[in-house]
């Protein structure tokens, strides 16, 4: 689906689609992009997102500010919490690199408490850069 294409919106458009529809469990999954010293929203799936968030706010900020994938068993027991889908239970944050350095972070969501795990991770690391058309 992305081999060959080199349109950052389009990858990112699909590559979330393609996430977000392969798991009922999941209910968002966002792109978010450093933008003047803050995350900004980019395409995504699911309820309306938040369009922007500070560094180290929420679980999104959190894991740009510290640019590692921080998962969250249970988002209602995580300090400073950006709920932007009350149905949220787990949430799963990967940072996102082009060419070494920090471009933004990969967001997932579930309705699952305890959802996300050292696998997903893994792949996630490995699949979020994709949209750069490695």
């Amino acid at each position: 689906m992305l081999d060959g294409e080199h349109d950052l919106i389009a990858n990112m458009s699909n590559l979330v689609s393609l996430i977000f529809n392969s798991d009922q469990n999941i209910n968002g999954t966002t792109y978010y992009r450093l933008k003047n010293g803050e995350l900004i929203l980019g395409p995504f799936q699911g309820k309306p997102a938040c369009v922007h968030i500070p560094l180290g706010r929420g679980v999104c900020g959190t894991a740009a500010a510290l640019k590692k994938t921080v998962i969250v068993s249970n988002v209602h027991k995580f300090e400073g919490h950006i709920a932007c889908d009350k149905d949220s239970n787990s949430e799963i944050v990967v940072p996102i690199f082009s060419k070494n350095e920090f471009w933004g972070v990969l967001d997932l969501d579930s309705t699952k408490f305890n959802y996300f795990d050292k696998n997903d991770q893994e792949y996630l690391e490995k699949i979020g850069n994709y949209i750069f058309g490695i």
